[in-house]
Parts: structure tokens; C-alpha cells; sequence
């Protein structure tokens, strides 16, 4: 399949129709999909109608019904379910910025600047690989990339047929602005209408903190969701090589501070950077929700098949 453009390699897709997503909790529902659910019934067990949506498979179609009322309907049935797939891009600006040191006056003063771009792809390549995996298995897949509110959406989606769509997203979303991913779920409309599987690419820099993801996780809560959270930063914030006199500047807000980098002073940022990926860790084990963090240089074959399939989330 064409379309991928420069997100995911041609060879790539193949590869990725052998795994699916390996939700914990299963809706056994009368929706079409290529999930068996654990209740009784065959694949001939007729169970309800519902609105078709582009993707559906059209064997299901109903064209009696269409020649009746003008209206596209499919059948269901009582042994087949899907899994319906939310995803949550965020495009914040500080998504598409890294940190670098920017020379001044000699020495080793600087600020720091954009350097952007690797967590950014490296967000949309996994966003794109998950939902191809959910839209080959007749999942029902909807997508959002987000900052302070849902800057863009796709309606739902099912079927490989729609993967140029998703992938037509993906390349053209763009970063900029200040991000807040409770702010963004606030927006009416933008909660998952059903339970389902529900996975946010983040770097997670939230100017709320703790308080800011316990109200964004415990709105994904109340609509039944099983929530991954995929916390992608940039080597240079796991590991800064900068020091010096530095004028710090937030991509988001752009305010700036004079810092002293020593050595005692990047020792603190990596102890609350800890901190705080455990806290993330923390809430997400309490709720029974998953967390993973992905380096941002991480081949995409290691963070895929390494990182989520280790993790338990991807399966093939």
C-alpha cells in the first residue's frame, strides 16, 4: 500500500498486519471486526443493524434496507467484536523542540533553542503504525492531534482502505502553541463517545503537573477507557550535555530565565525528571492504565517491536 510518504517505510506495513493491539478488557459486543468475542454464538448468528461507516466490509451491507430508506446499513453479529481505537496526538510546541546550546559572546554561554523534529516523527511514525494496526484488524479507529484544544480530528475510520487518510493526518499536522492535555479533553466533543483503547503521544511536559494529568486521566476514566500513555522526550532532556551560563527558554510560552547550568544543578533536574516518569508510572499502575517511555532517537523498529510489543501492548 502507497501513501505512507515519509512517516513509515513501504516494507513497513506488511510487517505491522501481522500485529494487532492487545487490549485487556474486550467488549464483547455485536459490532464487525476480526476479534472473536467470548460469547456463545457463530459468525452466521445474526445480531442488530448499524449505520455503515466507509471501511466497513461490504459483504455486510444491506441493500435492502438502502433501497427502502436511502440510508447505508450493515449487519452485525453476536460472535464478533471490535475494538474501538482513540488516539491522541500532542502537537504542542514543545513537541517539536529539543534543547541546544546557542553560543554567545565565546565561552559556553547560550540559550536554548529549537532544534526540533525527533520526537515529533518519532510520535506520528507510532501513532501511524497503531492505528494501521487497528484499521487492518476492522478496528474502529479515530484520531486527534491536540495542544490546549483538539486543533485537528478525523471521524472514525475502519478498514486498510482508510490508512491514506491517517497517514495524510499525520504529515501535514504541524506543532505550535502551549499544550494541556486536560484543557484538551475538556473541549465538549473531544472524550471517546465508547469504551475502547485509548493511547496519547506526549512528552508529558505539563504545566499543570500532577494535578493537570490526575483530572485528564480521570476524564479518560469515566468513558470506560484503556489508556496507554507514550511519554517520548528527546535524548537531550534525559541526558543534557549543556552547561554554563544559558538563557532557558519555554517553546510554549516563550519566557525566559537566566540559569547557571553546573554540575549540581543538571544532578536535580535528573532527579525530578525521575521523579517524575515514576509519578506518570505511579498513576498510570493505580488506575490500571499503561505507561511506556520511548527515547526519541530510538530506531522505530525497537520503539514498535522492543518497547510496546515488550511491554504487552502489540502482540503478533
Amino acid at each position: 500500500m502507497s501513501g505512507a510518504g515519509h512517516l513509515l517505510p513501504p516494507e513497513w506495513l506488511p510487517r505491522l498486519e501481522r500485529f494487532s493491539l492487545s487490549a485487556k478488557r474486550r467488549v464483547a459486543g455485536t459490532h464487525q471486526g476480526k476479534r472473536r468475542s467470548k460469547r456463545l454464538g457463530s459468525s452466521l448468528e445474526f445480531a442488530d443493524y448499524r449505520l455503515y461507516t466507509p471501511g466497513d466490509d461490504v459483504r455486510r451491507f444491506d441493500w435492502g434496507i438502502y433501497s427502502r430508506t436511502g440510508k447505508g446499513f450493515v449487519r452485525q453479529f453476536m460472535d464478533e467484536q471490535e475494538l474501538t481505537v482513540n488516539i491522541y496526538v500532542d502537537c504542542s510546541a514543545s513537541m517539536g523542540t529539543d534543547i541546544v546550546a546557542s553560543p554567545e559572546l565565546g565561552g559556553t554561554s547560550g540559550s536554548a533553542l529549537p532544534e526540533g523534529g525527533a520526537k515529533w516523527m518519532l510520535a506520528r511514525q507510532l501513532a501511524a503504525s497503531i492505528g494501521y494496526m487497528a484499521l487492518s484488524s476492522y478496528d474502529r479507529l479515530q484520531i486527534a492531534c491536540y495542544s490546549r484544544t483538539l486543533n485537528a480530528r478525523l471521524p472514525v475510520m475502519r478498514g486498510k482502505g482508510s490508512a491514506h487518510r491517517l497517514f495524510s493526518f499525520l504529515q501535514s499536522a504541524q506543532t505550535g502553541g502551549e499544550g494541556s492535555l486536560a484543557a484538551a479533553l475538556a473541549v465538549p466533543g473531544s472524550l471517546p463517545r465508547q469504551p475502547g483503547m485509548t493511547w496519547i503521544f506526549s512528552d508529558f511536559w505539563l504545566e499543570g503537573g500532577e494535578e493537570e494529568l490526575y483530572k485528564a486521566l480521570s476524564l479518560l476514566s469515566g468513558t470506560g477507557q484503556e489508556v496507554v500513555l507514550v511519554h517520548i522526550l528527546s535524548r537531550a532532556e534525559l541526558e543534557p550535555k549543556l552547561s554554563g551560563d544559558l538563557r532557558l527558554v519555554d517553546s510554549e510560552t516563550l519566557t525566559g530565565k537566566e540559569v547557571a547550568l553546573t554540575g549540581k544543578v543538571l544532578e536535580a533536574y535528573e532527579r525530578e525528571l525521575e521523579r517524575y516518569r515514576h509519578m506518570l508510572s505511579a498513576v498510570c499502575a493505580e488506575r490500571g492504565m499503561s505507561y511506556v517511555l520511548i527515547p526519541a532517537d530510538l530506531p522505530l523498529s525497537d520503539a514498535m517491536f522492543g518497547v510496546l510489543a515488550g511491554s504487552g501492548l502489540v502482540s503478533g
